[in-house]
This record gives C-alpha cells, sequence and structure tokens, in this order.
C-alpha cells in the first residue's frame, strides 16, 4: 500500500496544488489530511483571499472533484480531520454525505480502509490562542502558564457546560477506541504526543510570571494512549517549528510509528508510507 499524510495547509492553494499534483502522478492508495486544512482567516476570506470566497465549494470540492474525474478507479481513499484553526462551522460541510465519494471525515469515528482501520481525533490541549473549537483539557483541568483554559476563548459553534468543564482529550480517545484491537490501527490526530521529536515549541528561555514555559506542547493523553495501546501508525501536525528545532518528523513510540506533517516553511511536506513498513516512511518538501 502507497499513502500520502499532509497536514496544516492552511488553506494555501500551492501547497493543495503540489498535493494534487503528487497524487495524480503517483496514484497513492490513500490520502490523509490531518487538520488545518482551511485558510486562517476564512472568517474573513474576502480580505486576505480574495480570490476565494467560499474555500470549500469554489476550490476544495471542485479540484478533488475533477482529480477523481481524471483518475476514476485510481482515485485514492482519501481520509480527513479538522484542526485548531478551522472554525467547527465549517465540520457540517465535510460531513455532508454529498462529499462522500470525494472525502471520509474521520474525527470522532472509526472507518474500515484494505486491512486496516482508521481513527480520526482533531482536538489538541489548550493553547495561547483564542479559538477553541477543537480544544480540550488534556488529561486534567490543568492548563500550562500562557495558554487560555478551553472554557475561555470563543467557539462557532455552541458546547454544553458540563463538556467543556469536564471533558478530556484522553476520555475521548476511550470514547473512541473502546476496547478495539489497534495493531492495525491507522490514529489520525491533530495534535503530536507529548515529548517528543514531533511537538517542540520554539519557547526556549520563555517564561510567564517568571515561569519557565515548556518547550513541549503536545498531549500528554495521546502519549499515553500510543504507549499503552500500540497502535500502528499515528499521524500528526499542529507544531509547525517542531521539525525544523529536532531534525526529527517521525519517532517510534514502542511499536508504533508516529509522523508529523507539520512544517514552518512555505513548501507541502509530503509523507509517504506503507503500513506494512513504517519504518521505510520518507518526507518530501515540495
Amino acid at each position: 500500500m502507497h499513502c500520502f499524510f499532509v497536514s496544516d495547509l492552511h488553506g494555501h492553494q500551492h501547497r493543495y496544488e503540489a498535493l494534487f499534483a503528487r497524487i495524480a502522478t503517483d496514484m497513492p492508495d490513500a490520502v490523509f489530511l490531518g487538520g488545518d486544512l482551511l485558510p486562517v482567516h476564512v472568517r474573513s476570506a474576502a480580505k486576505h483571499y480574495p480570490a476565494v470566497n467560499d474555500f470549500i465549494a469554489d476550490y476544495l470540492v471542485p479540484r478533488l472533484r475533477a482529480l477523481r474525474l481524471a483518475m476514476q478507479e485510481r482515485y485514492p481513499r482519501v481520509f480527513l480531520i479538522l484542526g485548531n484553526d478551522d472554525p467547527r462551522t465549517q465540520e457540517v460541510r465535510f460531513q455532508d454525505s454529498a462529499h462522500a465519494e470525494l472525502w471520509t471525515y474521520v474525527h470522532g469515528v472509526r472507518a474500515n480502509w484494505a486491512q486496516y482501520t482508521v481513527y480520526g481525533y482533531a482536538c489538541v490541549p489548550p493553547t495561547p490562542f483564542q479559538l477553541k473549537d477543537w480544544e480540550r483539557y488534556d488529561v486534567s483541568r490543568y492548563v500550562d502558564p500562557g495558554c487560555v483554559s478551553p472554557e475561555d476563548g470563543r467557539r462557532t459553534v455552541p458546547v454544553d457546560s458540563h463538556t467543556l468543564r469536564y471533558g478530556s482529550i484522553a476520555d475521548d480517545l476511550h470514547a473512541l477506541t473502546g476496547d478495539d484491537v489497534l495493531g492495525r490501527a491507522l490514529m489520525l490526530f491533530h495534535s503530536p504526543p507529548y515529548q517528543t521529536a514531533l511537538d517542540r515549541a520554539a519557547l526556549d528561555g520563555k517564561s510567564i510570571d517568571h515561569v519557565p514555559l515548556d518547550v513541549h506542547v503536545g498531549s500528554v493523553a495521546i502519549r499515553r494512549f500510543i504507549e499503552r495501546r500500540q497502535p500502528r501508525i499515528s499521524m500528526h501536525g499542529h507544531i509547525h517549528e517542531s521539525a525544523s528545532i529536532t531534525g526529527a518528523w517521525k519517532e517510534q513510540l514502542g511499536a508504533t510509528w508516529c509522523f508529523s506533517a507539520a512544517h514552518r516553511g512555505s513548501e507541502l511536506a509530503l509523507v509517504r508510507f506503507d503500513p506494512d513498513m513504517p519504518g521505510d516512511a520518507v518526507r518530501e518538501l515540495l
């Protein structure tokens, strides 16, 4: 099996065009999109993206339909989630059955593909940012210095107060996977696991109120989940600068290979992998 993984495209059409070109020429069996797919300023698209008044309807759907028409039966299975920069008001557009032939939206659900099971989860631990649509407490109600609680900030869709106060990534992952055996599971996350080469932020020497900031900003719950449940592969994004700081975009936690497709530069970071040989995965900057 030949798979592509990308993340954090942030609506940049040159990244999407690089991806679509490689899909057309290399014809992968599956493509995984790990969140932060829409323009960062999608809520003011007329100002920042004057040619794209509706990124999904005017660009993403037509381009994928054209690709599917050109590739016919070689069009890959596309799995995607959203990310913390994507307003949740757009989730219903990705869930629309009218797009079922283009992609499979997997946040909070599982999907079968070949001999594998794909699970998706978009939420990240608390960040300093105000948009909280895809944020949860991690393993407790602790919030790092400088970050904003998921109970504060703003949301584009309402969430009940009990979920805001007591919901956690740890509980969500248990609800998502239950007692499933995950030896052939492909996990599509937005957040990376905590204290790895994939979650290293550029916070060296910084502090708030004399409290040093943790340079690792990934999810403790996701790391514990991977170590305990050992899925075959986990895919991550979110922390753009991590690979340039650590020099690594993949890491092995026990039997699980973890990949990151987040990238600080303007290029598209494309991870290629075979689920049967995850250690041979490679990354290209396009």
